[in-house]
């Protein structure tokens, strides 16, 4: 693979022997390779070095919002919700709009964010240089899998099939729409309705899914290492073993989060427009939506829970025996004896105090994700629920609500 192959020695520090590596281990590029983006690459939409999100954002935004709007001029233009018009359809702005620009735009984003937390694995190091081979192997690895022809095949397979379903929707609407007209012999799908169903609704679901794949791998490749050999520490002032940079990996995906937040939450508004939306059920699904997107991340850092674990279990199981002879040997010397003397004489070596390495591992922490580091990807998650229900509920209600979630 062209983009991994970048000389190892123009990466990291030639004179630490564990930092020399497979040059797999820091070329883990996420939104590179795959047909999709080989077909991009041939149509010289992105280059290997250069992958050009924003002109790629606009041209699949014109492509995917632009076209059906042309193409249902001058009606386009009209912004009556009651006659299904194209610019007050919220779907259409969250999906066709906002969202292909969002998942195309966080391409360099997640690129960026999972390579530097990969390299500082290995930089640390983390990852013990003797098990640097197997991790160099699960990279590559991984890196096949990123590539994979089935994959994207199903992800359009898929993107097929939600098309589909919307074809069979436009036929059974029951009024007429930008999409569809509603006659008495049956429904006529405009020339916008057929853009839409044959590119722009595939497009928005294609990109969703090769990104959710994507980091599917991505998660897979992180379980695997964490079952290698990790130089972890219990007093790291990081509390997490010296692992609390990957917990951050997540708001890498911020822009991702956004961009599928906001479809499901124009999905919401049109559900509850007639009804109505109460603060309750408000609370109910953004604390849901909230559950499902840290969960998205939360699995993949699980892994290092239990090595995490153990680190913690064994520190203070060998750090409290230090303990006790360091403070024994201490009494001993205070008050000329123990007050629970020894059947056989102790040794009075010279021990440090073990203190404030028991404190620190008491208090490291087994869990990757907490509040503090997800809070961009969670404010992406809600913030455009909040904006959606600022329009049916008081601006007071919506705040009230986003804030405690977030501090949740």
């Amino acid at each position: 693979m062209n983009e991994t192959a970048a000389p190892a020695s123009a990466k990291v520090n030639a004179g630490d022997s564990s930092l020399r590596l497979d040059p797999d281990l820091h070329e883990f590029l996420a939104s590179h390779g795959g047909p999709f983006f080989e077909l991009q690459e041939q149509l010289k939409l992105l280059r290997k070095n250069a992958l050009r999100v924003e002109s790629r954002a606009v041209l699949f935004v014109a492509l995917a919002w632009g076209v059906p709007f042309l193409l249902g001029l001058p009606r386009s233009f009209s912004l009556e919700r009651g006659q299904g018009a194209y610019l007050a359809d919220l779907g259409v702005w969250a999906k066709f709009f906002i969202g292909i620009g969002a998942f195309v735009l966080a391409e360099l984003q997640v690129e960026n964010g999972l390579k530097a937390k990969l390299a500082q694995l290995a930089r640390a190091p983390i990852v013990a240089p003797t098990s640097i081979p197997a991790a160099a192997t699960i990279v590559s690895w991984a890196l096949r899998q990123r590539d994979s022809r089935g994959a994207e095949l199903a992800c359009l397979a898929l993107a097929v099939f939600a098309s589909t379903l919307s074809y069979l929707n436009f036929h059974t609407a029951e009024a007429s729409s930008w999409a569809v007209e509603h006659l008495l012999e049956g429904n006529r799908i405009t020339l916008a309705g057929w853009w839409s169903i044959c590119f722009s609704l595939p497009l928005f679901v294609f990109l969703f899914l090769r990104g959710a794949w994507r980091h599917l791998v991505w998660t897979r490749l992180l379980r695997k290492l964490a079952t290698l050999d990790l130089r972890l520490v219990a007093t790291h002032p990081d509390g997490k073993g010296g692992l609390a940079f990957l917990g951050q990996y997540p708001n890498a995906y911020a822009i991702f989060v956004f961009g599928m937040s906001c479809a499901i939450a124009a999905a919401v508004a049109k559900h509850h427009l007639n009804e109505g939306l109460s603060t309750a059920t408000l609370t109910t699904v953004m604390g849901g939506w909230l559950a499902i997107v840290i969960s998205f991340f939360a699995y993949s850092l699980s892994a290092f829970s239990p090595p995490l674990y153990r680190l913690k279990e064994q520190g203070m199981s060998l750090l409290g025996a230090q303990a006790t002879n360091y403070c024994r040997s201490a009494e001993r010397k205070a008050i000329g004896q123990n007050v629970f003397p020894a059947s056989t004489p102790e040794p009075d070596t010279e021990l440090s105090d073990p203190g404030k390495h028991y404190e620190a591992t008491c208090k490291l922490s087994t869990i990757l994700v907490s509040r503090a580091t997800v809070v961009p990807v969670a404010a992406a998650a809600l913030i455009p629920f909040a904006l959606v229900a600022a329009t049916m509920l008081p601006y007071k209600d919506v705040l009230s609500v986003l804030k405690k979630l977030l501090v949740l």
